[in-house]
Order: C-alpha cells, then sequence, then structure tokens
C-alpha cells in the first residue's frame, strides 16, 4: 500500500518538504505506516515566517468586520467538512471516531467566538479626562504569532489558537504534532477557500528544530504551546528570553474527589468516561480517584467491572468506547508505568496489558492496543501518582476525610483540572474555592471551559499570565494602546514642567 507524502502550507499553497527529514506516521489501530510526514528546517520556517510578515500589513489593516467574514465563510465549511476532519483524527491519533467528532465541535465553538471580533477588539473611552483631554484605548494585533500543538487534540487545540488570532488582525505558523500531522493541512486549506488571503495562516510540519526556530526568529512575536511540562518549561524560558509573549500550557495529573454521600452511579460514569474516554490521552483526564471515607470499598467492584467491560475497537466502529495508543513509543512507555506501579506496592485490579489487538477487530492484529488499567491503594509518595502517564491508567487513592482530600490535591505539583463529586452544597462551594487549580467541575469530570471563558490551568500546568482562547485569548494575541488628545484651542501659553493631571 502506497503511503501519502505530507508537507507545509506556506503563502497559500501546499509545499514538498526539502529538508531531506521525514518521520513516518502511523496508523493505530493497524499499526501500519500511512504516510510520511517532512520534518521542516530553519530555511523552510524561516520562509513561512516571511509569508506571514509580508501579509500582516494588509491583513492587520482589515477591518475587523470583513476578517470576522471570513471566520464565517470558514465555520461554514468546518461544519460542511466535520465528519472528513474526524476521519483524519481517527485515522491518525486513533482516538473513537465520535470523540474526534467532538473534538472538531469544541473547536468549531472557538470559531463562532472569534466570529465576534468586532465586539471583543472595542477599547474604552473616556470624555474630558482632563480640560479639553479625551483619552481612549484600543487593542491592535502583535504581528506574526505561532501556535505549537500536541497530538492529542490535532483540531480542537490549533483552534483554541489560530481563529481568535487571525481574527485579531494577526498572521499565523501552526506547527502541528508530527504524529498525527494530515488535519492541519485540511484546515489550512478549507481557510483559503474561505477567503483568507495568502500568507496569513501557514503550516510548517517538523520536531525539535522547526519549534527551535520559531522560537529563535526575531519576527515571531509569540507563542502559544500546549504539551508536556518540561517542554512547556522550556518554550516559556527561551520565548521569554528572546522577548516573546509566551503562554505555554503543560502537563497534568488530575483528580476526581468523590464524597460519601455522591451519586454512586454517577460517579462511576464520570470516571470511566473521563479516565479511558481517548485511552487517557487528554490533558483533562481524570487519572486519579480520591476516595473518601467509606465509599472506597462501595465503589470499587463498580469500577472493577466497568473497566474490565470497556468495549476496546478500531475507532472507526461507532460503539467503540476506546481506542487504540496512539504510537508504539507511547505503548511501551504506559507499560513502563503499570510494571512500576507494581513495583512500588500499588494494588493492580485491572491490568490492560493482557488486552490483545485480534480483539478489537479485523486488521488489528499489530496495532497499538492496551485495555484500561485500574490500580487500588495508590498512595502520594508512588510514580503513577506523581507523574503524568497519558495513557488508560487509573489510580485509586483512600483518604479519611474532606480536608485531606483537598490538601492532597493542593499538594501535586499540577493544577490543571479537578472535580469533586457530591451532594453537599457546602463541601461543593468550600472545595471550588479552596482547591488550587484552575478547572473546577462539581460533579462535572471534565471541566473543559467553553469558548467565551477560556483554558488554562494553575501551578506547573501553565507558563505564563494568560488563558488560552476566549477573552483571555483576545488579550493574548493583542496589544493595548492608550491614546490622550486634545486640540489647540484648548492648550494653553506656556510649557508644561509638571506631569499632565486632571484639572
Amino acid at each position: 500500500m502506497s503511503t501519502a507524502n505530507i508537507g507545509h502550507f506556506i503563502a497559500g499553497r501546499t509545499v514538498a518538504g526539502a529538508s531531506g527529514r521525514a518521520q513516518d506516521v502511523f496508523n493505530p489501530a493497524t499499526g501500519a505506516v500511512s504516510g510520511q510526514v517532512a520534518l521542516a528546517n530553519s530555511s523552510e520556517v524561516s520562509a513561512a515566517i516571511a509569508a506571514a510578515q509580508a501579509a500582516f500589513p494588509a491583513w492587520a489593516d482589515t477591518p475587523p468586520l470583513r476578517r470576522a467574514r471570513v471566520m464565517f465563510k470558514f465555520l461554514e465549511l468546518l461544519n460542511h467538512h466535520k465528519d472528513d476532519l474526524a476521519r483524519l483524527i481517527t485515522a491518525e491519533h486513533g482516538k473513537v471516531f465520535t470523540d474526534a467528532q467532538g473534538e472538531v465541535s469544541r473547536g468549531i465553538d472557538i470559531v463562532e467566538f472569534a466570529c465576534g471580533i468586532p465586539q471583543l477588539l472595542k477599547g474604552d473611552f473616556t470624555d474630558q479626562v482632563s480640560t479639553g483631554m479625551d483619552n481612549w484605548t484600543l487593542r491592535q494585533p502583535l504581528g506574526v504569532v505561532a501556535g505549537i500543538t500536541p497530538f492529542n487534540f490535532p483540531v480542537m487545540v490549533p483552534m483554541w489558537m489560530f481563529p481568535v488570532a487571525i481574527a485579531a488582525g494577526n498572521t499565523f505558523i501552526l506547527k502541528p504534532s508530527p504524529t498525527d500531522p494530515s488535519p492541519s493541512l485540511l484546515m489550512a486549506e478549507l481557510l483559503k477557500q474561505a477567503g483568507l488571503p495568502d500568507g496569513v495562516f501557514n503550516v510548517v510540519q517538523g520536531d525539535k528544530a522547526a519549534v527551535d526556530a520559531l522560537l529563535e526568529h526575531p519576527d515571531v512575536k509569540a507563542i502559544s504551546f500546549v504539551g508536556s511540562t518540561p517542554i512547556a518549561n522550556y518554550i516559556y524560558e527561551t520565548g521569554a528570553r528572546q522577548g516573546k509573549r509566551v503562554q505555554a500550557l503543560g502537563g497534568a495529573k488530575n483528580h476526581m474527589v468523590v464524597m460519601p454521600d455522591a451519586d454512586l452511579e454517577q460517579a462511576v460514569d464520570g470516571l470511566i468516561g473521563a479516565a479511558y474516554g481517548s485511552a487517557g490521552e487528554r490533558c483533562m483526564a481524570i487519572s486519579v480517584a480520591v476516595l473518601v471515607g467509606d465509599v472506597a470499598d462501595r465503589i470499587m467492584p463498580k469500577l472493577i467491572e466497568r473497566a474490565q467491560s470497556l468495549k476496546i475497537k478500531n475507532g472507526l466502529e461507532l460503539d467503540a468506547e476506546m481506542g487504540p495508543i496512539v504510537t508504539g513509543i507511547a505503548h511501551q512507555r504506559i507499560t513502563g508505568y503499570i510494571e512500576q506501579g507494581v513495583k512500588e506496592g500499588a494494588k493492580l485490579l485491572v491490568d490492560g496489558r493482557s488486552f490483545k489487538g485480534s480483539a478489537a477487530g479485523a486488521g488489528c492484529d499489530k496495532g497499538f492496543w492496551m485495555g484500561g488499567t485500574l490500580f487500588d491503594q495508590v498512595t502520594p509518595d508512588m510514580t503513577i501518582y506523581k507523574e503524568e502517564i497519558f495513557g488508560p491508567v487509573h489510580s485509586c487513592v483512600r483518604v479519611p476525610d474532606f480536608a485531606t482530600a483537598v490538601q492532597l490535591v493542593n499538594d501535586h505539583e499540577f493544577g490543571n483540572g479537578v472535580a469533586c463529586y457530591t451532594r453537599d452544597g457546602h463541601v461543593a462551594r468550600e472545595f471550588a474555592r479552596r482547591i488550587q487549580v484552575g478547572m473546577v467541575g462539581i460533579n462535572v469530570p471534565i471541566p473543559v471551559p467553553m469558548a467565551w471563558h477560556g483554558f488554562g490551568g494553575w501551578k506547573r500546568s501553565l507558563f505564563g499570565d494568560m488563558h488560552a482562547y476566549g477573552e483571555e485569548g483576545v488579550r493574548f494575541y493583542t496589544k493595548q494602546k492608550s491614546i490622550m488628545q486634545r486640540w489647540p484651542e484648548s492648550i494653553g501659553k506656556g510649557a508644561e514642567f509638571v506631569m499632565p493631571t486632571a484639572k
């Protein structure tokens, strides 16, 4: 079977790789190589930056309403090609088709938000701030900005970035993960069909060499990143040292606190879906259940049963609940964590390593398959508790009371997402106020904010001051300018040697 050659998108056209370097792209369900993605060198990155820099002046001067009309057309095309994007996600990432459809839908939400850019860019005005003087603010685009995005959401995470950035008047360079690069090129084609001028949106495929080229180039004014904490830290420090604005979203270890009064069936549903959805390859996956008091003994049999009965299939099967692991390397890493958990004394109740690809469907024998894994009696000193596994491995920690549960969560180095299941309004209120985490769900297992609120964690889950998308995204991709104005008729005679004051 022939494989696809996946290149870049620069200045409005698809460009083959010129660096001589490439990386295999796999179908995780079958293990077969489906394509070769080009890995850009610094010259190719510079070409994309030059195209974006050339397109910036005219695009920045385009009235916001006209920019919004391009976004509206893009929105129409996205809705028409929603399933095409979802199929590309499933083919290269492995997540089930229905989950991929949901990912595209959440990306579309951001585009809908960006269509309101004329309202979002409005400034403030003060009449007669001083005698004969007015003061107002406006927000202007930064210039060329870039997004470096992860494999686990090849459509949604880029859409956290580029719709808002472009609608605000910037030009954009996307550096997607080389693991699942094809959706980025379809999005680029749809933007071109929507009437976006050439050079406003560019795609550069690549690895660390492309990332470093973006970080070092003086014409790139801002970098948005989503990925692991070590890389987020590197992106933030390197970009800041180069004088760039940076938002770098890092890793997570999301907890769900289950109180004794919680609806047990709802809590089990929440834990199973949030732990094993997308094979746990989500930065918002619930990987730790914090079981308070006697709820542990009551909930464990239900969790075991549900983890053992997951429908693990090729993601194109519409009844599939979980697909394969994204790559063979990731599969090995997750297996290593399971082995480490056993070695450190956690109680392994369901072992996903026993799942065979032959059970997932025809042609899946060589795919990167794993079942859901469930540990009990996990303690905070264990590796599987401390580190982000990014796979279908769920750890249960038992605590005596609510205060201990809150302290446990607050002591963790990550602070991305958290949930609490309870019927008690006071507990819910105290949990939401006291927990040191950026996104909180009360009886909501995956509290990803909607498009107009913004996404971001605390502690070592976020490097930078601003969250992604929403009004925080508008602020990130624009700079504020303050203007004070008066006219000759209101100016007195003589030099002024003191600071202006309201008079």
